[in-house]
């Protein structure tokens, strides 16, 4: 009879503690939600347990600590969420103030202004040849630069349009380096300016005047 009533008193406390749980805030209750189907388990278990040989307290210990377990990963989860919100927000009201600037991203169009146009690269190591091929929009090489050795980084170049190239529109360039008989990893780099910032998901985003979208890490540089 001792066993029966100790049983008893410890479904009915499990119980409880369930009532407590489910009398939380609405706020709450959605990171609860597991907490709830683990003690609901584990009432019923109570409430139909053998009262000859009940659970003892470590088994009872052991399932309330991974009650625990769940529901304190829960709340951090939670509270992670919502620290990753604000960020995207205090992310979002510094990139505004990057509207109007000019940023270096990875592309390959050459623009040429007033007679003129700049452009860069990155090299991913030290090279003791590079050269720069300015390409009409039908893919064809219309000029050389040869910039000879140059470090490892990010390097700049102008380039005026030599006599008999007319056509400006839709020309790109490519860099080919070399170290020795190897080659050398560049990357293309263009400027241009931001029109305007978003938010995608958990990406900042700068939408630049040349219609294109970038993520706000792939800038490689501000001005």
């Amino acid at each position: 009879m001792t066993t029966t009533s100790a049983t008893n008193n410890t479904a009915t406390a499990a119980a409880d503690a369930y009532s407590k749980l489910n009398g939380t805030t609405s706020s709450s209750k959605a990171s609860d939600a597991s907490t709830d189907r683990f003690l609901k388990l584990l009432v019923t278990q109570l409430q139909n347990q053998d009262p000859l040989n009940p659970m003892d307290n470590a088994q009872m210990t052991s399932q309330m600590a991974q009650i625990s377990t769940v529901s304190g990963l829960e709340k951090v989860n939670t509270s992670i969420q919502d620290m990753s919100s604000q960020f995207m927000s205090l992310q979002a009201v510094q990139g505004a103030n990057l509207v109007g600037r000019s940023v270096l991203v990875e592309g390959k169009d050459l623009k040429v202004t007033e007679g003129q146009a700049a452009a860069g690269f990155e090299l991913d190591g030290a090279a003791d040849s590079v050269k720069v091929e300015v390409l009409s929009s039908a893919g064809r090489v219309v000029d050389t630069l040869d910039l000879g050795a140059q470090s490892t980084g990010q390097h700049g170049f102008s380039w005026t349009p030599p006599e008999g190239v007319t056509n400006t529109d839709g020309l790109t360039f490519r860099v080919k380096a070399t170290l020795g008989s190897n080659a050398v990893t560049a990357t293309t780099l263009v400027a241009d300016k931001v029109k305007a910032v978003n938010t995608s998901g958990n990406t900042l985003n700068l939408e630049l005047q040349n219609g294109s979208t970038v993520a706000y890490t792939a800038v490689k540089a501000f001005s």
